[in-house]
Formats: structure tokens, C-alpha cells, sequence
């Protein structure tokens, strides 16, 4: 097991994708099963839509 914050995993693979994240997004803290170097382009993806998901979850919509 590995903890990691989200900005590490989108640099590593999916660099493109960070000037589209807020810092806060960036900074959560994410548990990978099997380490950093286990994950590929699309479990990066599947991994910032759930975290954004889950971290705006209790956000208020205006």
C-alpha cells in the first residue's frame, strides 16, 4: 500500500489534466492498493473522477 496525493498521480500520468484541478483537489490524499507504478493513463482518470466526486460531495450548489 502507498498513500499519494492526487497531483502526484495526475503529473506521473496524466499531466495534462492538472491546470484543470483546484490546489484543494490536488492536495487529497489517495491509497493505492499497489503502489504508484501499478497504474496506467486510465486508472488515473477513473481515480480524479471519483476523488472530485467524493470530495465535492457535501459542496453547497449555488
Amino acid at each position: 500500500m502507498e498513500t499519494v496525493k492526487l497531483s502526484r498521480i495526475v503529473m506521473k500520468l496524466t499531466p495534462d489534466m492538472y491546470p484543470c484541478l483546484k490546489s484543494s483537489e490536488l492536495d487529497i490524499e489517495i491509497v493505492l492498493k499497489n503502489g504508484l507504478e501499478s497504474l496506467e493513463a486510465e486508472d488515473a482518470l477513473d481515480i480524479v473522477k471519483y476523488s472530485i466526486s467524493e470530495y465535492s460531495k457535501d459542496a453547497l450548489l449555488h
